[in-house]
């Protein structure tokens, strides 16, 4: 749950999506707090990104709400809906224009100026790296000023340095207020940056706590006493969920 000095700036709760008969989410829950950081994990179909995209209001719920305070939230996907052959500066403008900027020119100007792209304003998407492709990714979900951003595995096949850049814009918007959600395979990564860590399992929220939480939750259901998270998260998955799960929003103390 979000530190009682935070104000919950986006909520879902009781959450349910089928496809094709098929369970992807089941009655899940959260909340999340301005300017904090969590980090959803999981197995492969685990209803990770079905779970982000209702929550940017790309995919409707079966069942359940979702609801968000001041200007809503940004949506950046794990694939960057970019056109390559276009410079950074056509892409963003292009992007303003859809998303039906009054001046365009000036949200472009300071997306560049908030992304750290400067340099590469004149360069086509299609020559960066893969960090300064996301970073431009990022500047089209932060085009309205989204009080939250969702982002789906925003660290994917970036190397060492890319991701430890791409980290430090991100947590440079924290600083400033915005409240992050993020998606990822990598249990270093959601230890490291995030303050929560969400484990989505079966279509199910099964944790909603700290690191420390999650490693508490192990030994208490019998597991392990593990040194490190992605241990901790691998035993927690094999054993009893229903007795490890911390409570979290909803679930009462």
């Amino acid at each position: 749950m979000p530190n009682h000095e935070q104000a919950a700036v986006l909520t879902a709760t009781s959450l349910t999506k089928s496809f094709s008969g098929r369970e992807a989410l089941r009655g899940v829950d959260l909340e999340v707090g301005s300017g904090e950081v969590v980090a959803v994990i999981g197995p492969n179909g685990a209803g990770k990104t079905t779970l982000l995209s209702i929550l940017a209001g790309i995919t409707a719920p079966d069942s359940g709400e979702v609801t968000h305070s001041g200007s809503g939230v940004g949506w950046v996907p794990q694939q960057a809906a970019l056109y390559r052959r276009l410079t950074v500066t056509e892409n963003l403008k292009l992007f303003a224009r859809l998303q039906g900027h009054g001046d365009p020119d000036a949200s472009t100007a300071e997306m560049i100026e908030l992304t750290g792209l400067a340099e590469r304003r004149d360069d086509q998407v299609g020559t960066l790296s893969g960090g300064n492709q996301q970073r431009v990714n990022i500047a089209v979900g932060l085009m309205a000023r989204p009080e939250v951003l969702l982002l789906d595995e925003p660290s994917v096949g970036l190397d060492p340095g890319q991701r430890a850049r791409l980290w430090e814009f991100i947590l440079g918007l924290v600083s400033a207020g915005t409240a992050v959600l993020f998606s990822t395979h990598d249990i270093q990564e959601a230890e490291r940056y995030a303050g929560r860590i969400l484990v989505i399992a079966g279509g199910e929220r099964v944790f909603d706590g700290t690191a420390d939480g999650l490693r508490t939750a192990v030994t208490d259901a019998g597991g392990a006493d593990a040194g490190d998270l992605e241990t901790s998260f691998l035993a927690f998955l094999d054993g009893d969920r229903s007795t490890a799960a911390e409570p979290g929003p909803g679930d009462g103390p």
